[in-house]
């Protein structure tokens, strides 16, 4: 249904998401979708699919299939409370606990940077690790960055996020990034890999091969991931439930456990709402003033 995917392209949804979109909108295409649908057809493929996808799957593909009608101006049928009470039903049975990716924990960050070389790829992973760590960084943002986006200060560096998921508009958002007070700081491991790598201009984070080589091509937002997983497993801590998103849990989590305000944590992270960061909040907390601390 390329209409649609053109119509949400025009409805300026953001550009990392039109992929997500695609698939949605052509997964229903194939399982037999049309456009417009009616409450019955859209109920009837969340019935279909209701043993095979999860409920988080399920629920993005209604809300993608909403937006394409919205967008082209249609009725929309994922309104109708025929399909919300179908999804409700399944999410009834099946439950709606989501696999939220595990934080990289501040001593955890610590123990794996410690076991990290001084090889080309080395230098860059400390590189990645602290700077996406000390910025709260999303995985798009971290390989996002460009030599033109950092600018040195005083106090350490100032990062300007040109788009985030946050500001599709595109206004920016300025990030400080102060210099470390322990062994490992990040504005020294980005130096040291602009440094090595000979890199001034383009995409801050790149490849780089078996023997060292650079790519002139930026990272991926699952090389991110990978990454995370592989340097998370090389310092003996299980890599599972570990992905690009590890290091923003990790720092918002880390953040509260340090008894930093959340208006400060949402000022690094770019969180739009305390809801948002919520889930963090909770992490943190549940071992600060323990009940069973006080009793065991």
């Amino acid at each position: 249904m390329p209409g649609e995917v053109a119509a949400l392209v025009e409805a300026g949804i953001a550009d990392n998401t039109h992929l997500a979109y695609r698939s949605d909108l052509a997964h229903f295409a194939a399982w037999g979708g049309q456009m417009p649908a009616d409450p019955a057809l859209v109920a009837s493929y969340l019935a279909a699919h209701a043993e095979t996808l999860s409920v988080a799957t399920l629920v993005r593909r209604i809300a993608t299939i909403s937006k394409a009608h919205e967008a082209r101006g249609l009725p929309n049928p994922c309104r109708s409370e025929f399909v919300r009470a179908t999804l409700r039903g399944i999410k009834r049975t099946r439950g709606v606990a989501q696999r939220a990716a595990k934080p990289l924990l501040r001593e955890d960050l610590f123990r794996v940077l410690d076991t990290i070389g001084e090889g080309m790829k080395d230098t860059r992973d400390r590189a990645l690790l602290l700077i996406g760590f000390a910025g709260g960084f999303r995985r798009s943002e971290i390989v996002g960055l460009d030599c033109d986006d950092i600018e040195r200060v005083r106090q350490g560096l100032i990062v300007t996020l040109i788009r985030s998921k946050t500001d599709q508009e595109g206004a920016g958002r300025k990030v400080g990034i102060p210099f470390g007070r322990t062994r490992h700081c990040p504005v020294l491991a980005l130096e040291q890999w602009l440094a090595v790598s000979g890199i001034k201009t383009g995409p801050v984070f790149r490849p780089v091969g078996r023997h060292g080589h650079i790519a002139a091509q930026r990272l991926s937002g699952e090389a991110v991931s990978v990454n995370v997983k592989e340097r998370v497993a090389m310092a003996n801590i299980d890599p599972t439930g570990y992905s690009g998103h590890s290091l923003r849990a990790g720092f918002a989590t880390s953040a509260v456990q340090a008894g930093v305000s959340t208006l400060k944590i949402r000022s690094q992270t770019g969180h739009a709402s305390e809801v948002m960061l919520a889930r963090y909040v909770r992490d943190g907390e549940l071992f600060l003033d323990n009940a069973a601390g006080a009793l065991l």
